[in-house]
């Protein structure tokens, strides 16, 4: 992703969980202890940037985070998750609150704001950091992610998609991106820089589903239009 920045920016340390900084758009410290009534999970979507977008505009979230996990090395940084050789894919850190928005709302905008049939890449960014990716905290996500996941490849199968290859695994730690990184498309200055290819197929309802978000909250993701996330505001979308 522009490779003459990324040189510019490389020499920028990235601090792990240190990450004591605030959410541009959301308010509140990326790495407050979770409360009880609230969860995170990790969603890899191809370039992180537009992914978190995405999910901080749900109502219901409390914070998201950009970073890397499921890979070899500890404390990696942008330049050595970008050689592709470290094992590392760039995902989101999502902290929600279960009283009001469910997991399912949550995997049905993973599903559809990205292509989880290409294979270790995501439209012209290609390399195994780029990879579709769920990585649970729990059993029960593990659980609901599987069976999001195999109602949403019968979808897919009957409009002639081929296999979803996502990962899905539990448990794997997480490290925070650079500053710069964080909620990138909200500064002033950013690169308008999304590169999913959503294949306009909705998830429904599946084993274990509760959705709590209504469908005028999903007519704000329109993935007919090209490159969506990135014509939206920055802004939260209003639950009323």
């Amino acid at each position: 992703m522009f490779q003459n920045w990324l040189n510019q920016k490389s020499k920028q340390i990235n601090n792990g969980s240190q990450m004591e900084i605030t959410h541009f758009v959301l308010g509140g410290k990326l790495n407050e202890p979770l409360q009880p009534d609230e969860e995170e999970i990790l969603f890899g979507c191809g370039c992180f940037w537009g992914a978190e977008k995405g999910f901080w505009k749900l109502p219901g979230i409390k914070s998201t985070a950009v970073g890397y996990a499921g890979g070899e090395i500890k404390n990696p940084n942008y330049r050595q998750v970008c050689s592709g050789q470290t094992g590392h894919a760039e995902v989101i850190k999502i902290v929600w609150n279960k009283n009001l928005i469910d997991l399912s709302d949550l995997l049905k905008l993973f599903w559809e704001c990205h292509d989880p049939t290409q294979q270790n890449r995501q439209g012209n960014d290609q390399g195994t950091q780029y990879r579709s990716a769920i990585f649970t905290s729990t059993i029960q996500q593990f659980e609901l992610a599987i069976a999001s996941r195999d109602r949403y490849q019968i979808l897919l199968s009957e409009k002639g998609f081929g296999s979803i290859a996502t990962d899905i695994s539990p448990d794997k730690v997480f490290y925070y991106a650079e500053e710069y990184h964080q909620q990138y498309l909200a500064k002033p200055g950013s690169r308008p820089y999304c590169s999913a290819m959503p294949l306009q197929i909705a998830l429904d309802d599946f084993p274990g589903s509760n959705y709590k978000l209504s469908q005028e909250i999903w007519s704000n993701y329109d993935w007919s239009i090209s490159h969506c996330i990135l014509r939206s505001d920055n802004a939260p979308i209003p639950n009323n």
